[in-house]
Parts: structure tokens; sequence; C-alpha cells
């Protein structure tokens, strides 16, 4: 007699686990739905024209923006369409940063514009704007070494990228650093890996023991002229205007809907990315793309009919990108339940081909996930690397809950990010497809696991 899936899965939960090179019981159980998902997340490109009418209806999303809320109001109706279950906004208030008019250029050796974003949450310029010298520094030591050069001038960090972690201080920080030692202004080279005279925005932030100065990025060409036109003593001045202004605090909402799981619908598994971005491009890759593969996924499994033991919730945070509102709202809000969160995956890295997930949890429940990604072998997509979470699963990882996300090829990445190129070209139909199936597959195997992932120690 050939026993139901869910039965066989029970009987074989405590038998011996080998991952050398096959599916460990009981997760093999579960290779004809899951190929039934990767099957349906391949056999077209919904995922994808849903992404591209999302990008290219309301564009960019910044908090507090109309077009953000106009997006949020479009994708509950989408879901309640669907058939989703617990459909819901929740609200979160969230910072209201505006741009405003915006200029830079260089007056000295010669007139030259120069491409550039402000940086988000940065104070604005007199109306008048501020001329100025330029210092060029390649380093926060050499800005040191040099402090008594820096009162009253613009200064002009050209650090190369040296990995998102490494030069995304410059950004975060610089102002401050420059500011303690009396400029008037700060410009940062692009934290970006590859530039076509593209500037990359980002939020940074302000340490209270400074005075607040302007601050925005410019090109990785432009960084590179002014640092040559110092090194050979011609004097460099730049004019910057900058109306940026910030706003009271705006309401905003978590998106969240959810398949309600059969015998534990009080266990959840969270999955999402941020639906807020920066107010240029279309923040189609960061993180339009991760909102939507995480959506996907929860669809398909409500229209495959599986339903599992445990609840599926996808959420798409808002404010991700200068205040992560959203994800401490969710904490916040589902507080009483963080014990019952089995495991949260977040997709906030692009959405290109998928090689499997980082992972962050116990050994034993490390190993049970890698189970799980044997299923996904077909599309290459298998591997569980140690190390795994994002920005808005954060506040949930620190009360340990596992945390996971996709591991994608990211060479590509940092040429798009916080620019006016991250637009939906950007994006493959088939990787939208693969990462889809990817976290489709590991939350509805995982979500119905005879029992819940194990957790480290206590807290």
């Amino acid at each position: 007699m050939r026993m139901p899936v869910r039965t066989l899965a029970l009987l074989l939960v405590c038998a011996p686990v080998s991952l050398a090179g096959q599916e460990a019981a009981p997760v093999a159980a579960y290779r004809a739905d899951a190929d039934r998902l990767i099957d349906a997340a391949l056999g077209d490109s919904a995922g994808y024209q849903k992404l591209a009418y999302l990008t290219d209806t309301f564009g960019p999303r910044l908090s507090g923006s109309k077009s953000l809320e106009d997006a949020l109001d479009w994708i509950l109706a989408e879901m309640r369409r669907e058939g989703l279950d617990s459909v819901r906004g929740e609200p979160v208030m969230v910072p209201h940063w505006v741009r405003g008019e915006e200029s830079a250029e260089m007056t000295s050796p010669r007139v030259k514009r120069l491409a550039m974003l402000g940086l988000g949450m940065s104070v604005g310029t007199p109306s008048g704007g501020i001329e100025a010298p330029v210092l060029v520094v390649s380093s926060f030591d050499e800005l040191a070494r040099r402090k008594d050069e820096a009162r009253g001038k613009i200064i002009v960090y050209d650090v190369p990228f040296a990995g998102y972690g490494e030069t995304v201080r410059y950004r975060t920080t610089g102002a401050s650093v420059a500011a303690r030692h009396g400029a008037v202004a700060a410009l940062v080279r692009s934290v970006a890996s590859a530039s076509l005279y593209t500037p990359h925005t980002g939020t940074l932030t302000y340490d209270s023991t400074a005075p607040r100065i302007p601050a925005a990025a410019i090109t990785v060409e432009d960084a590179m002229l002014l640092h040559r036109l110092q090194e050979r003593g011609q004097p460099v001045r730049v004019r910057l205007r900058m109306e940026a202004r910030t706003l009271p605090d705006a309401q905003s909402r978590n998106v969240v809907a959810e398949v309600r799981g059969s015998e534990r619908p009080d266990e959840v598994i969270v999955l999402g990315g941020h639906i807020d971005s920066w107010d240029v491009g279309q923040g189609a890759m960061d993180d339009a793309a991760g909102c939507v593969v995480a959506w996907e996924a929860v669809r398909l499994i409500r229209k495959l009919g599986l339903t599992p033991r445990r609840t599926i919730r996808v959420v798409l945070w808002t404010n991700e990108e200068n205040g992560l509102r959203g994800g401490t709202a969710y904490r916040d809000a589902h507080r009483d339940e963080v014990d019952r969160h089995i495991l949260a995956i977040e997709s906030d890295n692009g959405v290109f081909t998928p090689s499997g997930f980082g992972f962050t949890g116990s050994d034993s429940a490390r190993m049970r996930v890698s189970q799980v990604a044997a299923l996904l072998e077909r599309i290459g997509a298998g591997t569980i690397s140690a190390g795994g979470g994002g920005a808005d699963i954060g506040p949930l990882m620190q009360l340990g809950v596992p945390g996971m996300s996709p591991t994608v090829d990211g060479s590509r990445y940092f040429w798009y990010h916080h620019s006016d190129a991250d637009t939906i070209d950007k994006l493959d139909p088939r990787d939208v497809g693969l990462v889809t199936a990817a976290m489709a597959v590991m939350a509805y195997v995982v979500a119905d696991l005879p029992e819940p992932l194990p957790r480290s120690g206590t807290r």
C-alpha cells in the first residue's frame, strides 16, 4: 500500500540524516510538490509582468510619497483579487524626506556640471547655495591628517569601491566626519562597482555631536576628475545647491497577506522584501523584485492548492531605505508571536540567477534547510551557505528567529544600486521565475514539515 506523503514524513522524521548528495527524509517526500512549484514559477512570465506593471505604473516609491501609497493600494487590491488570506495593511509611521531641486557645478578651473544626487535625510543648502574650495581625500585617515586644510571647504571623498560594507561608511557618516573638521559640505564618490556617469544615492546618518552639513553623491568619474585636478595643484571650486528638507512623519503601511496553515496556523513562516525605494529610477531591482518574488511564491502555493501545516505570510515592508520603520513595526506588532515564527526569508540582494540561500540559525536547522534545498538542485539553487538574513528581518532574527536570504549572482548589483539605472529592463524574466521557485519551495516545505526548525539555545 502507498502511504500518504504526510504519513511517510512522520515515520521518517527521526531517521538518520545524510546529505551526501541525497535528499534526506522526510524532505524527499516533497519532491513532487516542489517540482510543481518550480514548473509553475517557470511556466510563464507572470511574475515579471507583475513587476513591470508595478514599476512602470508607480515608479520610485520613497517613504512618505504618494507613489508609494498608490502602489500599496494596488498591491492590496491585487492580493485580495488573487484570494490570499488575511490581506491587510499594518500601519507604520515613516520619515518623509523630500529631495527638491538640486545641482552641483565645478566653477574652477573650468565650468562643468557635476551629475549628483543628494543623500537621503541630508539637510539642504542655504537658498543661494554654497560655493567653496574643494579638498579631495581618499580616506578618513587622510582627512584626519589634513584636518587643518578642511575648514570652509567642501570635502570630496574619492574612495574606490572595496565592497559595500567597507565603502558605504563614507556615505553614511562622511558628512559628520567632515563637519567636525569645519567643512561646509560633503560630496561622496558613488558607492558603485561600475559607472557610466551614474550617481548613486542612499541614506546618511548625522552624528548629534557634529553640525549638520549638506551631502550628496557624485559620479565615480567626477570624483576622480576632481582628485586629478587637485593632485596637479589646480585649485578646484564647486557650487552646490540643494533644497532637501525633512517633513513630519507620514502614515504608511506594511503589506501583509497569507496562506493560512491547516494544522498549526499560529506558527508562521514569513517571507518578503521592502516595497519602498529611493526616489530615482524605478526601484525595480531594489527592491520591488524582492517583493514580487515573495508575493508570487505565496500566490503559486495558493494557486496549486497546496495547504501547509503552518501559515506562510508574505510581508512587503515599508521604509527600509531611510529608517527601517517597517521591520521594527512588524516586530513590535507581532512580538507576542515571535516565538511562533519558524523562519524569516528576505529577498533584498537583487533578483538575479540564484544558487541557493544564506542561512543564519542553529546547526540542526541549517541541516534541515539544506535538505529542503536539495529539492532545488534541478534549477541550480541547492546550496545553503552560512550567513543569511536582511535588514527588515533583522529585528526578528535578534529575537532568535532563523533567517534566510536568496544567494544570487550579485556581480551587477552595484552597477544599478540606488541610481536612475535601477529599472525593470535590468532584470531577466527567467531569473524572476527561478528566485520565485526557490522562495516558494523553501517556504512551503519548511511550513509543512512535521517539526519546526530547531532554534539555537534560549533567549
